[in-house]
């Protein structure tokens, strides 16, 4: 790829990172502030409020993914970017100054509420844009390659995230970080959404989006009506992501706290877990993205299905019984390299189902109600599991959700050769592989 290709793909990630690096630390750094803002009950009961709060980011989501998308689509995708991360910057702000219960009673809650809804209205409309950009901005033969770096720097955001944490575990006293030390991360994730806002306003518009082909009427581009046309696909976008946002969550959002909520680990190793595990999982992704970009799309899906139909269970019964460091990071990258043949492509397969003219909705709208009902809900069920006392029904809940994507990946099309220009024109059905450029 040429420098040009390599300026759009940092960019994008670039802002991609602190986007998700808001949006994790919430989880993160959850265990320290559940305390501030809702004080009574025992830890399951704090860490399920907050957690429902999580969940309810989620739901805003569909909203943010239909708003931008259709800004991504008739402003562009520049435009559409530039918005989410103004979004995230001011829902930072507000959890770095929420109030607690000893101040204001569960007003706190409710500035933390309204964050956070922000902040899936902001991520909403983050995903679509950036997936929709990282394809289009890529040269044809290297679009897995190319799109795999949204989740490098999705996990980068929460490395990051993560790795702060790390920090203040060790220069903080525990009881520094549940009074104040927790509104840190906040602080740092509002100054680099400032930094990004800047490196987006100079960046380039995609030539795809530019130079649009499709029969998409100008005053439909982004709009419901144009998105129906193509049900099928959008059916297929939720389907597909079904299974793989589960695992996502859980072996990221989620790890953390079943390391110590559950296997007993102590909060610093449980956090040292994650950060290794996933520093390997990001390196893992533009390899597994090259890797389709010769074999195809479906290859690595299907292995990614089958392996989480079939181990999740397994890893998290293991995983309860952890002791201790190694155990625990070897099989909490073994499921991250399973999730791999997910994450690494998912992108740009969803960008190459649509046309341009309706792609960043198509995108987002589906994607964002996939991870509404179950993204978001992942941790939330997994605790009420727990608290119910039968924990083991989550593994199965997410070995289901696997093999419902499994079948779809069974009997999807492979989309590797689809030219992104001629996606949906009269000269091109949609879904039908044309010649590689």
């Amino acid at each position: 790829m040429g420098r040009e290709h390599w300026k759009k793909i940092w960019v994008g990630s670039a802002g991609n990172m602190v986007e998700w690096f808001d949006w994790f630390v919430y989880a993160s750094f959850a265990t320290y502030f559940a305390g501030a803002f809702f004080p009574e009950g025992n830890d399951t009961a704090k860490l399920m409020n907050t957690a429902g709060i999580f969940a309810v980011g989620f739901f805003m989501r569909p909203v943010g993914g239909w708003l931008l998308g259709r800004v991504g689509d008739r402003k562009g995708r520049k435009a559409a970017l530039t918005l989410t991360v103004t979004l995230m910057s001011a829902s930072a702000v507000l959890i770095a100054v929420a109030p607690t219960y000893e101040v204001a009673g569960y007003g706190g809650a409710a500035v933390l509420l309204v964050a956070r809804l922000l902040q899936g209205l902001s991520v909403g409309g983050e995903y679509a844009a950036s997936a929709t950009y990282l394809t289009e901005a890529s040269h044809p033969r290297h679009r897995g390659f190319a799109s795999s770096f949204q989740y490098v720097s999705m996990t980068a955001g929460q490395i990051l995230g993560l790795g702060l944490l790390i920090v203040l575990q060790r220069t903080l006293s525990d009881a520094a970080l549940h009074d104040w030390g927790w509104r840190i991360p906040f602080v740092v994730g509002a100054l680099g959404a400032a930094v990004v806002f800047y490196l987006r306003r100079n960046m380039l518009e995609t030539e795809v989006y530019e130079e649009s082909g499709d029969d998409t009427p100008e005053g439909d581009k982004g709009t419901i009506r144009a998105l129906l046309a193509h049900k099928r696909e959008a059916v297929l976008v939720i389907a597909l992501t079904m299974g793989g946002t589960v695992a996502y969550y859980t072996y990221t959002t989620y790890l953390t706290k079943y390391l110590s909520n559950t296997a007993g680990l102590p909060k610093e190793t449980a956090t040292l877990v994650s950060f290794c595990a996933l520093i390997v999982f990001a390196c893992l992704q533009p390899f597994a993205g090259a890797l389709s970009d010769r074999i195809g799309r479906r290859p690595l899906l299907i292995t990614f299905a089958l392996g989480s139909t079939f181990l999740t269970v397994p890893i998290m019964t293991l995983l309860q019984h952890a002791g201790s460091f190694w155990p625990a990071f070897g099989l909490s990258l073994l499921a991250l390299v399973v999730i791999t043949g997910y994450t690494s492509i998912n992108a740009c397969v969803k960008a190459e189902l649509f046309p341009t003219g309706v792609r960043a909705l198509g995108v987002a709208l589906p994607y964002a109600i996939a991870n509404a009902l179950f993204g978001g809900t992942a941790e939330y069920v997994a605790l009420w599991f727990k608290d119910a006392g039968i924990e083991s029904g989550f593994y199965w809940y997410v070995a289901g959700c696997a093999a419902v994507s499994l079948i779809v990946y069974l009997t999807m099309r492979e989309t590797r050769d689809i030219d992104l220009n001629r996606v949906g024109s009269s000269s091109s059905k949609l879904g039908s592989p044309s010649p590689r450029a």
